[in-house]
């Protein structure tokens, strides 16, 4: 198993180069240590999921804390990880820059920036603004780890703008300007997986399930997809088996507790961690 993080990054990048992986997202230290007791090839963050655990909203974050859970996450397993570093916080390029720069200094062996403003009227950076934001993280990276993958990402889906064409059209301009792999969250049939895939061939594709799907990983491997995420599922999973057992304590009853991990697995699990 990859032990420095030059290792995880060749590691990471090669499991790009064929195939289809599984690629979970942990939202804390014990998921991922986790998640790769599990044999898992690599891990995500989830900057919902890493939000929820600190009782903040998704995108309410600031960066210095995600930078530090970043810092958590890579220091907790020894496999690569990929940051979900969501806008690149910041407007303008240089401040993405910046952004990325110390992304790059916590370990991860890969990063994603996303398109999307924040501002519900307009939900989407102009392409040609998107651009130059998702140039600005490919210096970054080539200045102070260039062998940090780097995902473009189209948000038109997330976004509220769900216009395909469109978001082909964005990931082609990110894989120009320097993306390695492509994703556009939120697309689900086979028809629209396959269009992606065939428009940024040959660069990988991330495609999230994120939801109850009849889709298995060999379905999409064979729809030609790299990799598969699933952003915040598993910690909404955890929160939904807490919330009822929680509900459950709040009406007197204690059957909530029927599926719990037992205490004994857990600190074997996490024995002799420091």
């Amino acid at each position: 198993m990859p032990s420095t993080v030059k290792e995880k990054r060749a590691a990471f990048r090669a499991l790009h180069a064929t195939g289809c992986f599984m690629l979970p997202n942990p939202w804390d230290a014990g998921s991922a240590r986790y998640l790769q007791s599990l044999g898992f090839k690599a891990v995500a963050s989830t900057s919902s999921g890493f939000a929820w655990s600190t009782a903040r909203a998704d995108n309410a974050v600031t960066r210095a804390a995600v930078l530090e859970h970043l810092r958590v996450i890579v220091e907790s397993t020894d496999l690569p990880v990929n940051a979900d570093f969501e806008s690149g916080f910041g407007d303008d390029p240089d401040t993405v820059a910046q952004s990325v720069a110390l992304a790059v200094e916590t370990g991860v062996a890969g990063l994603s920036v996303e398109d999307s403003t924040g501002n519900p009227e307009a939900p989407l950076f102009p392409v040609e603004i998107a651009v130059e934001r998702l140039k600005a993280a490919r210096r970054a990276i080539d200045q102070n780890g260039g062998d940090t993958l780097l995902v473009g990402r189209a948000e038109n889906f997330f976004a509220g703008v769900p216009d395909l064409d469109d978001a082909i059209a964005r990931l082609k301009a990110y894989a120009a300007a320097g993306a390695d792999c492509l994703y556009a969250p939120g697309i689900r049939t086979r028809e629209q997986i396959e269009a992606v895939v065939a428009a940024v061939a040959p660069k990988p594709v991330n495609v999230l399930i994120g939801w109850s799907s009849d889709f298995t990983l060999q379905d999409l491997a064979a729809l030609g997809v790299r990799r598969v995420s699933v952003g915040g599922a598993l910690a909404r999973a955890a929160w939904g088996g807490f919330m009822r057992a929680a509900q459950g304590l709040a009406e007197g009853r204690f059957d909530g507790f029927a599926d719990a991990a037992p205490g004994v697995q857990l600190n074997e699990l996490f024995r002799g961690r420091a």
